[in-house]
């Protein structure tokens, strides 16, 4: 099999980076959320997927096996849905020594104060519910994400609503370095923002988390799809077939949207649901059936290639060494600009 070695970018195309923490199996909301985009980007940009360990530690200090465990299972996804690695750059950020060191650099140019200001992370703050014992390494989070994003000089970022704020403290960094150099070695950066909507999580009540077992992993056996699709929540007022349901805020209507091939048809059964005569078991079943097609093939690529994990292990060593090349020229440029190229 080849790997990144083959890649030769277009100098023209603009650069992305995207990627994702490796605490978990990707699931069915990072599917719709970036995982499509990114099998279609691949083929207009240059695109780098960053799989991101050092930042999955930020609130998994206490138990780095959980991230370790979870970097090959974090590649495998990506490719059993496509992402190319001949189109496609896949690296580890701890293997790129130049990230590391910028976030240093970028940590003295940005006070705690706005850190904390940051929306992003005070909900993700309220979220992992801390108290008083926020890791440093969770507050700096967007430093570490400036220093990811300027790095490879990406100039668009793929990202949800819920993410701007990340975005926004990026640019000022970039401002103030270049200031601090005299001149822009940096680069703003702006966002693609998805054009689908956040899929909900399984239980209706909670934001979809691998760690609250709401969603449907990528690589679910059938069993654990049929059990998911069961206990998802729709119209409570809904208790006779031939009673009308409402199909706005009913997670099932919500995930044949996203996920049915045949929009058409889903809103014949909309409508149908509304009118009376369409019960939740049939709609259940309708969405399980095209969970089941979806997910199969992609769970099986994903156990192939976890079956051979050399493999797995060459894709991310090959992209790792074109990145390290990449974040090693806005590295070297950064200490050139600082004065701290002594030797």
């Amino acid at each position: 099999m080849n790997t990144q070695a083959s890649i030769t970018p277009d100098q023209h195309q603009p650069i992305i980076l995207t990627g994702d923490r490796a605490t978990g199996q990707l699931h069915l909301g990072h599917y719709v959320g970036s995982l499509q985009q990114r099998v279609q980007l691949q083929h207009q940009y240059q695109q780098n997927i960053l799989v991101a360990d050092m930042q999955g530690l930020t609130d998994n200090g206490h138990n780095p096996q959980k991230v370790a465990d979870n970097i090959l299972n974090v590649v495998a996804d990506y490719l059993a849905v496509g992402i190319d690695p001949k189109l496609t750059t896949i690296c580890l950020q701890s293997a790129i020594p130049a990230l590391a060191e910028l976030t240093m650099y970028y940590s003295n140019v940005v006070s705690i104060a706005r850190l904390e200001r940051n929306p992003t992370v005070k909900s993700e703050i309220q979220s992992k519910a801390f108290g008083r014992s926020i890791p440093a390494g969770f507050l700096t989070y967007p430093i570490s994400q400036a220093a990811d994003i300027t790095a490879f000089r990406a100039s668009l970022i793929p990202v949800g609503d819920d993410q701007l704020p990340m975005l926004e403290q990026t640019n000022e960094i970039v401002r103030k370095i270049n200031t601090i150099a005299g001149k822009n070695i940096l680069v703003e950066c702006q966002p693609l923002l998805s054009k689908v909507a956040r899929l909900p999580s399984t239980d209706g009540k909670n934001k979809m988390s691998k760690s609250m077992g709401n969603t449907i992993t990528l690589g679910a056996d059938s069993k654990t799809i049929s059990q998911a699709v069961k206990s998802m929540y729709t119209d409570p007022t809904h208790l006779r077939v031939e009673d009308p349901g409402c199909v706005e805020g009913n997670i099932v209507f919500t995930y044949l949207d996203a996920f049915h091939p045949d929009g058409a048809y889903i809103e014949t059964l909309k409508q149908q649901y509304r009118q009376g005569g369409l019960g939740d078991g049939t709609t259940k079943k309708i969405l399980e059936q095209c969970l089941q097609d979806l997910i199969s093939p992609i769970r099986k690529r994903r156990a192939d290639y976890l079956n051979n994990k050399d493999y797995l292990i060459e894709v991310l060593k090959s992209g790792t060494e074109h990145a390290n090349q990449q974040t090693q020229q806005v590295l070297t440029d950064i200490k050139t600009a600082f004065g701290l190229n002594l030797f």
